[in-house]
């Protein structure tokens, strides 16, 4: 049978033409006070170094008002990474919420949004030493949200029947098990989509299919955060290195990375706070 082609409307070039609209605005989002948080780094002392071995996952911790950065050593690589509330790994961070209120990659200034019901900052980037990089001609840039996190089940979709379980998704999922006790059929639920530190993405112009490319990033290289609650963290270093490639194999040269964790002295955030949990009512009209 072959399909009849639909013609195009008349004022088709017209309805191209209407402008967008931003979904969210954000001019009434809480701001981070960037020049406390500066300060306050500028003050804080190295109190643990954390590794993600190549195609492998670490878990960490980090106290409130605390920092983290996670730093690129030896080679490129790229990581994959999801938060929890220490205290409660439902709450959890919410990739889509975050990109539709700060756009499909993050820098210095954006936050890290947790899940329905809390939606408050989970953390907020105070450095980035990529920030430079901007979006390219391909319409690339770095640290997106995205990618889902490369999975065994969709290698095992898209491969033919492949066992492969140095996935994102199955790194995460020890690294999480390990941390908390958790089975892995009960971990597995509970990682999440990433954000895709380091990682150098965009959607195709012509067929709007997410890529990736060589990542520009380079030994020495690092993504600093505040943790506004107090996080539960792990970070996957990508079986894919700097997706030049491939992800989800054993082929691509992979790296470690590296988190560390810093502590703020007394007294360096006097008058800060923990975001308060969203205030919404949750009665959804009923």
């Amino acid at each position: 049978m072959t399909e009849t082609p639909i013609a195009p409307p008349k004022d088709a070039e017209a309805r191209r033409a209407v402008p967008p609209v931003i979904c969210y605005p954000t001019e009434t989002l809480p701001v981070p006070d960037m020049a406390l948080y500066r300060a306050a780094l500028a003050q804080a002392e190295l109190v643990e170094t954390v590794v993600a071995a190549p195609r492998e996952a670490c878990a960490f911790r980090v106290p409130a008002g605390g920092f983290f950065r996670i730093r690129s050593v030896e080679a490129p690589q790229v990581g994959d990474l999801n938060l929890w509330n220490a205290a409660d790994l439902s709450e959890r961070f919410y990739s889509g919420k975050t990109r539709a209120l700060h756009g499909t990659h993050l820098t210095t200034g954006a936050r890290m949004w947790s899940s329905f019901p809390d939606l408050r900052p989970m953390a907020t980037i105070v450095e980035d030493s990529l920030g430079w990089y901007g979006i390219d001609e391909y319409g690339g840039s770095v640290h997106d949200v995205i990618g889902t996190r490369c999975d065994p089940h969709t290698h095992h979709l898209l491969s033919g029947g492949d066992q492969y379980h140095h996935c994102c998704h199955s790194n995460l999922t020890r690294a999480l098990a390990g941390a908390t006790g958790l089975s892995a059929e009960a971990a597995a639920r509970e990682v999440h989509d990433v954000l895709n530190v380091f990682m150098c993405t965009g959607f195709t112009r012509d067929t709007g299919q997410y890529f990736m490319k060589a990542s520009p990033v380079r030994p020495g290289d690092f993504l600093t955060f505040f943790a506004e609650i107090e996080l539960l963290g792990a970070l996957s270093a990508c079986p894919g290195g700097d997706c030049a490639s491939e992800h989800s194999s054993d082929r691509a040269r992979c790296a470690p990375l590296e988190v560390d964790i810093l502590r703020v002295p007394e007294g360096a955030l006097e008058g800060w706070q923990p975001p308060a949990r969203n205030g919404y009512d949750r009665s959804h009209g009923m």
